[in-house]
């Protein structure tokens, strides 16, 4: 069995995306299941048409600088087909945003009657709510309702769709679309990725300045619907009483400016670090200087329907966090149980928590045994990713395709 992965974006770039599709693929992969992969221009410029990384060929779409989105739908189309013809896969599976599955649907049309596959569209958020986010559209203008409409036609004509949770399922199911077309394939973890009761590295906690300090902090990329602007007001809330307390920023992104200009005029440049990016695989070493983690969502259409994998991570090392009471956030985590939930888009509310969950470290303990024990039970790429069997079984049986041997094993 042979699987086109259609990406916006790969390895060797880091992102959340791409650390759930490399989990994916590796999977698939262990299941005996052949992965040929394809990124769209949105990879940016190179000048190789394929290239290996981490042991996976990728397939590169060359960028045209100043291409619009259509021009780059073609340009994806086009290596769409080209790809089938010389990979000859069984199937087609699109992953978010539409704009890569409109290019697939494309070249099916478009294709001999040979080379018309079965698409799977996997959506991990709709195309209008993550414009939204990046400050392209606002909700409810006529763009958004263009790009909501779009969705909706990709959704509708895809053979079959996954999804990473249940608050986007619902919303694809208020599209009009039957709940036999749509399975959750939920975010995971690797654990035997993730080490679990490790104490921290005593060099890096010296080399930081964060010796004999109580840590909070965040490990992941700056966008604004983190709400890590309320982090900062909430760490200073605490710090008159806690003057051990320190705040541990891991990462970068578009807002990490703003949030080095806030913590300069709240007069907390030495209290609160900022380490940049760090490559991935040393993120654990930070996250064992962490105390307790905060994860401050926004409530936003996007936060409420979406569920983050950074939680995850954290439950599977076993690491105390608090999370804002959002919808994505509420289908992960067991308050009081595997982690600790908090109203959102209030500093107060998250100092609060904060300083409730630190006067509980009797009950730490507990709660990781718990949070470890949620991810090694429900949460596994290898639980997640054999659901795709019976996905992509009823989209070959659907367009009368044969059926591989490997679907049944």
């Amino acid at each position: 069995m042979r699987i086109l992965h259609v990406l916006d974006h790969s390895i060797p770039l880091h992102s959340g995306y791409t650390f759930r599709t490399l989990a994916i693929l590796r999977e698939q992969r262990r299941r005996g299941w052949e992965t040929v992969q394809l990124t769209t221009p949105k990879q940016g410029p190179g000048p190789a048409r394929e290239e290996v990384v981490e042991g996976l060929k990728l397939h590169r779409t060359p960028s045209v600088q100043g291409a619009g989105l259509l021009a780059q739908m073609r340009l994806t189309a086009g290596r769409i087909a080209e790809v089938v013809r010389a990979e000859k896969p069984d199937l087609i599976h699109a992953h978010s945003p539409v704009l890569n599955v409109l290019p697939a649907l494309w070249a099916r049309l478009s294709a001999d009657a040979a080379l018309r596959l079965p698409v799977i569209y996997e959506m991990r958020a709709s195309w209008e709510d993550a414009a939204v986010d990046h400050g392209t559209t606002t909700e409810g203008s006529l763009r958004y309702r263009l790009s909501r409409a779009l969705e909706s036609f990709a959704l509708h004509r895809a053979d079959r769709i996954t999804t990473i949770c249940e608050g986007l399922r619902g919303d694809i199911s208020s599209r009009g679309i039957g709940s036999d077309k749509v399975t959750v394939i939920p975010n995971a973890v690797d654990v035997a990725d993730f080490r679990f009761g490790v104490p921290a590295d005593p060099a890096l906690r010296a080399r930081l300045g964060l010796e004999r300090c109580t840590v909070l902090g965040f490990a992941g990329s700056f966008y604004g619907y983190e709400g890590l602007h309320l982090l900062v007001d909430a760490f200073a809330a605490l710090l008159p009483a806690r003057p051990a307390l320190r705040l541990l920023l891991v990462g970068g992104g578009p807002q990490e400016a703003a949030l080095k200009a806030q913590v300069a005029a709240r007069g907390l440049g030495d209290k609160v670090i900022f380490t940049g990016r760090v490559p991935h695989a040393e993120v654990q070493r930070y996250y064992e200087l962490i105390d307790v983690l905060a994860y401050p969502r926004l409530p936003i259409r996007l936060t409420e329907l979406v569920t983050p994998l950074k939680p995850l991570e954290a439950m599977a090392q076993g690491r105390i966090f608090v999370a804002s009471n959002v919808g994505g956030h509420r289908e992960l985590i067991r308050h009081g149980d595997t982690g600790f939930l908090c109203p959102p888009g209030d500093a107060g509310a998250l100092a609060a928590a904060i300083t409730d969950v630190l006067a509980r470290e009797a009950e730490w303990p507990r709660i990781r045994q718990q949070a470890r024990r949620f991810v090694e039970v429900e949460r596994t790429w290898t639980h997640s990713v054999a659901r795709y069997a019976e996905v992509y079984r009823q989209a070959l049986v659907g367009r009368g395709r044969a059926v591989p041997a490997a679907l049944a094993a």
